[in-house]
């Protein structure tokens, strides 16, 4: 069974960084890709960043440039760096593997004041 335990998140101002982690248990993680995603209050979950087993990114539009995913495969861990943060990507962060069935998280809360 897969379990996915997100942290990091906290308050931060505009202009700020944060640096989200998932540890990831109950898959083979190095062979599996990994994702972010959030949802906003009143809105749908979206797909922020993935990372396949091999490392190649992807990200969605409104963070490009902005937040990096990671993957350290010792840790089973998948990070994301997410620097000049607006209030915008106010939202609670979940991670999930890309080719695993799995139960969402409780994720962490990213607040961004203005």
């Amino acid at each position: 069974q897969v379990q996915l335990v997100e942290s990091g998140g906290g308050l931060v101002q505009a202009g700020g960084s944060l640096r989200l982690s998932c540890a990831a248990s109950g898959l083979i993680f190095s062979f599996s890709g990994m994702a972010w995603y959030r949802q906003a209050p009143g809105k749908q979950r979206e797909l922020v960043a993935a990372i396949r087993g091999d490392g190649i990114t992807n990200y969605a539009d409104s963070v490009k440039g902005r937040f990096t995913i990671s993957r350290d495969n010792v840790k089973n861990t998948v990070y994301l760096q997410m620097n000049t943060l607006k209030p915008e990507d106010t939202a609670v962060y979940y991670c999930a593997p890309t080719t695993a069935k799995f139960s969402w998280g409780q994720g962490t809360r990213v607040t961004v004041s203005p």
